[in-house]
């Protein structure tokens, strides 16, 4: 069970980044500006998550405030999606994050 909780997790972070890459490459603005935005967003998103939430993260939180980073990031992927015209993938993707983190806390392993 845990090794099928952690898969959706690391799908779900990918459908995060994909998510705010999308929101960026679908804004009515020049070719230079989604670019930046598409490529920018889910890059900022990456470095914040590889820097506080990774398995070999370069500052240790404890898991209250490392799940709260992980929300933060999470929730700002929904808002991009939902900026991007899909609110109801953006509330599916939180939520499916938020299931996922509490079934694999509710086990006693943090991830």
């Amino acid at each position: 069970m845990r090794a099928m909780l952690l898969t959706i997790a690391f799908l779900v972070e990918v459908a995060m980044l994909v998510a705010a890459g999308w929101w960026g490459f679908t804004l009515d603005a020049g070719l230079a500006v989604r670019l930046l935005a598409g490529l920018g967003a889910p890059l900022l998103i990456a470095v914040v998550w590889g820097i506080f939430c990774s398995p070999r993260a370069r500052v240790r939180l404890a898991p209250p405030a490392k799940y709260a980073v992980q929300a933060a990031c999470f929730l700002a992927a929904g808002v991009l999606l939902a900026l991007a015209g899909h609110p109801l993938l953006a509330v599916g993707l939180v939520a499916l994050w938020a299931v996922d983190r509490a079934l694999l806390s509710h086990g006693g392993h943090p991830a």
